[in-house]
Parts: C-alpha cells; structure tokens; sequence
C-alpha cells in the first residue's frame, strides 16, 4: 500500500489530494483547494497540503510520495514534479476511466489532450496564450457585469438570442462586451455568445487532437462552469464531424492533483521494488 500526495498549483488556485493506492485500486482520502488571490501560491501549497494531512489524520511522515504539477516545482516539500498535461489525462482517466480525452480549461488557457486507457499522453493542442477563452476572461466580464462568479453558468443558459464575440485576443474581446452593455443586451446573451466563442475553439482543438468520437473529460476550473459545457454540447451537436461527448465531474477541479498523486503512487512502487530510497526536495 503507498499514501500519495499530488499538489497542483494553478494560476487561479491551488489544488491538493492524498490517495491511498494499493494493488491498482485507488482510495481518496482527502483534498482540498484554495483560492490564490494575490496570495503566495507556495504558502497557499502548505495550507492546502496541510488541511489534507488534518481531513485525512495522517502526519507528512506518512505521505511516502508528494508530487507537485503546474506550477508546483519550487515547493519545498516536494519528492517529485510531473508536466501538467500527465496529470491531467491521468485524473481524467480516474474520474472516468472511458474518457479517451481531457480537455483541460484553466484560468489562462484551454488545452486537448489525447490519451490512451492508462492515461497516457498520445497528442495535445493548447489555445494562444491571448486567446479569449479562459477562467480569467470570465472572471473579468463577471466583474464588469457585476455578477458572482458562480452566477455565470446559470445565467449563460438562460441566453436565447446569444451575442456572437468573434474576437481571439482578450482585450478586444473586453471591448467588444462593453459596447453590448451599451447597446443593451442583456448579460444572459453576452455570456451565452462568450460561451458559444469559447466552445468553437475548444471543439477545433478537440478536432485537432483526432478527439472526433468517444468520451472527453472536462478538466480545469472551467469544467464546473454549466454554461460552457452546455455551449459544448451544442456546438458539437451542429458538427457532423464531432460525434464525442464532454463530460464534466464535480471533481474536476481535482484532475491535476488526482493525477500527480497517482502517477506519484506509481514511481514511490517503482523506485521502491529498485531498492531506491526517496526523498522530499
């Protein structure tokens, strides 16, 4: 039996997860995210972890394997660092082990990832680091409409007559919503046509990666935002080269983490049968 712990830090929070793995059989024992804010991440790294250890009753000495993901290599306390895009497939394939794609939509960018049944990495596509469609381009047009964040997914489908935003880059896309507001329309239609511009770009990389047909995992902030995922599903359903299905868990958030904690899992019993002894950074 190996206790694992995976800690992802994000550009808009920081996530933690232990897992207890034995014999291929994985076992959530706790998790636990925080919010950055212009917070120091490694600090917020510490709670986080912290507040794992206490939900779980367990001590840090107990964790055989604590292995960071996205931003997460300067921590201290790390044994080991895996590239997000791993962790992520391999958390997709735990929340759903039919998913034979991730696609990943954080704060600053939205990435497809194709992968194979053990959570393999095969191919991916990101969005241009400019692009219009992330967790930070909502939270802005939230703020400028004046609504909670957690507003954003329910109004978004209450929108019958959507605004198109065509534009890629973010400050023009800003732009392009405020002169809706002056001319009008209603923050149901703005945020259904900011979804409906997000999910065409992130169904052409789908496309991209050969993700034409099975089961794709949400991952990310944004995998919680029901608007987006409903804007998918239309979208893919008007393709008659999409035959795929985004799927979204309520622990999806947790993919990064969930991943890096498995995947720690696996090199703790792999250096282990070696006779190599590990520790922390």
């Amino acid at each position: 039996m190996t206790i694992a712990a995976g800690i992802d830090v994000g550009t808009g929070a920081v996530k933690a997860a232990i897992f207890e793995v034995k014999d291929d059989e994985a076992r959530w024992l706790s998790r636990a995210t925080l919010r950055i804010r212009q917070r120091d991440p490694m600090e917020l790294a510490r709670l986080a972890f912290d507040q794992t250890l206490e939900d779980a009753k367990l001590k840090e000495r107990d964790i055989e394997y604590i292995a960071t993901t996205g931003e997460g290599e300067a921590i201290p306390f790390h044994t080991g660092h895996f590239y997000s895009m791993t962790t992520h497939a391999r958390g997709a394939i735990y929340l759903e082990p039919q998913s034979r794609a991730a696609l990943d939509v954080g704060a600053l960018h939205g990435r497809a990832i194709s992968i194979d049944p053990r959570g393999k990495v095969l191919s991916y596509k990101m969005t241009s680091q400019c692009a219009s469609g992330s967790g930070q381009f909502l939270e802005n047009i939230a703020r400028y409409l004046g609504i909670a964040q957690d507003e954003i997914g329910t109004l978004s489908r209450q929108g019958k007559t959507p605004e198109a935003v065509s534009s890629i880059c973010a400050v023009l896309a800003e732009t392009d919503v405020i002169n809706m507001v002056s001319r009008g329309i209603t923050a149901p239609n703005i945020l259904k046509g900011i979804h409906l511009s997000m999910a065409a770009r992130l169904s052409k990389l789908l496309k991209s990666i050969g993700a034409t047909s099975g089961i794709v995992m949400a991952t990310g902030g944004l995998a919680l935002d029901a608007g987006l995922i409903a804007a998918l599903a239309e979208d893919l359903a008007a393709s008659k080269d999409m035959k795929c299905e985004v799927r979204s868990d309520p622990n999806s958030i947790y993919a990064g983490a969930i991943g890096a904690a498995l995947w720690g899992a696996y090199r703790f019993d792999k250096l282990a049968a070696r006779g190599e002894v590990l520790t922390a950074a």
